[in-house]
């Protein structure tokens, strides 16, 4: 079995493994693996690697298939102080995401007192570290199965965790809670492409398309809830290996269903996390 996320052709294809199956469908990725991916490329585009990372979208325009995909990157605003990146994954020639990233110049030191103060006044508490969470085999559909959830990835609930014990039990079935609320520490598994070590903002991004899983308001047996779309705003870029959303789904009837995500590594708060949600029966 293999243990990372894509393997890479000769041809240079990306050919996702079954560790980034999705729950909606057994043969479409989880939009967390693909992200992870284009944002690890687009970390690597030059000029422009000391330019800080501001946002990263993606729009998921067809579920993602379990099958071979092409990458191409673009810059498509070249600059000192201001880039903007884009890329579009393909599936056999159709267009299936398209992702765009903007990098600006970092805000400089030292800053005055007022603004650190303010700063301040302003900060999300810290949450508690993975330490403190309660390890969780998690997948909506099946745990028993190689996914981006339930394999790829490691999971500690600090709120939130699934009912019937599973919280303390690796090999348990997890039942969601349902609570519309979660804080959940996150630390993916395997590598994207063998023998490539993975960067914190690259974990972040496979991390932050969680929100509106972890978070489910609704029975996934009676209910799709699925994100349209990704949008990550970040604040600082992030550090170290374990990642962490404090998610909250919102359905407005008649409306938007929205997820929304305060992102955090074990330094503090990251930035933000938001998912367009596609609701309806099944």
């Amino acid at each position: 079995m293999s243990q990372s996320i894509f393997t890479l052709g000769e041809d240079g294809r990306l050919t996702p493994t079954s560790h980034a199956r999705g729950p909606w469908d057994p043969n479409a990725l989880h939009g967390g693996a693909p992200a992870a991916l284009i944002t690890s490329v687009f970390e690597r585009i030059q000029p422009g690697e000391q330019l800080p990372f501001a946002r990263l979208s993606f729009s998921f325009l067809r579920p993602v298939p379990l099958a071979p995909l092409a990458l191409d990157t673009q810059v498509i605003r070249p600059g000192r102080r201001v880039q903007e990146l884009q890329a579009e994954l393909r599936a056999e020639g159709e267009l299936v995401c398209r992702a765009s990233a903007l990098r600006i110049q970092a805000v400089p030191e030292p800053l005055p007192q007022s603004a650190l103060d303010l700063l301040e006044q302003n900060t999300t508490p810290a949450l508690a570290g993975p330490e403190q969470g309660h390890a969780i085999h998690f997948a909506l559909d099946d745990t028993s199965r190689d996914s981006f959830a339930a394999s790829a990835m490691e999971m500690r609930f600090l709120r939130g965790q699934p009912l019937a014990g599973a919280s303390v039990d690796q090999q348990a079935p997890a039942v969601q809670a349902l609570s519309g609320s979660a804080a959940v520490w996150m630390r993916m598994r395997h590598p994207l492409l063998p023998g490539e070590p993975l960067t914190p903002l690259a974990r972040l991004a496979g991390v932050a398309d969680f929100g509106n899983g972890v978070s489910a308001v609704l029975p996934f047996q009676e209910y799709v809830f699925i994100n349209a779309d990704l949008l990550i705003t970040l604040e600082r870029q992030p550090r170290g290996e374990w990642i962490a959303l404090d998610a909250l789904t919102l359905l407005h009837p008649g409306g938007v269903g929205w997820s929304r995500s305060v992102m955090h590594d074990q330094y503090g708060r990251v930035g933000l996390a938001t998912q367009a949600l596609v609701v309806g029966r099944r």
